[in-house]
């Protein structure tokens, strides 16, 4: 059972790894160091997720703890940060989680929101989503 568990974790890390990327600059709040990383946009994932050597050679200080659910269904704990994220010229700050050290950088839902962006399903690109303030009344 575990052999296959293996697998299908491979069968589901290979299959996001062939998904949409994304070039990002990546900052600490205070914009001193930042560097420019590909990411792999997860419309699954809540939160952005980069590896933490890449987090604290950025400064990007981790200020808790969050529970995160895995593509096989484990729970795993990682600290989390904020980070600015730029993207095409438009930043944000986002709550960032620490990966482990060589882990694939994740582009998270949240992020995407925040810097209003969403994914062309025709295109597989990213693209400005149209904004709503629907209780705004003019």
């Amino acid at each position: 059972m575990e052999a296959k568990k293996a697998f299908e974790e491979y069968e589901m890390y290979e299959e996001m790894r062939s998904g949409i990327k994304v070039r990002a600059k990546i900052s600490n709040v205070g914009w001193e160091r930042s560097k420019e990383i590909e990411l792999i946009v997860d419309t699954g994932a809540i939160y952005t997720a980069i590896p933490k050597d890449i987090l604290k050679d950025l400064g990007v200080v981790a200020r808790g703890k969050r529970r995160f659910k895995t593509a096989s269904g484990e729970l795993k704990e990682l600290p989390v940060g904020e980070a600015y994220i730029e993207i095409a010229g438009e930043g944000v700050t986002s709550i960032v989680a620490f990966f482990p050290r060589g882990a694939t950088p994740l582009l998270g839902v949240t992020t995407l929101e925040l810097l209003g962006l969403q994914i062309d399903p025709i295109t597989e690109e990213l693209r400005p989503m149209e904004l709503l303030l629907l209780g705004l009344e003019m």
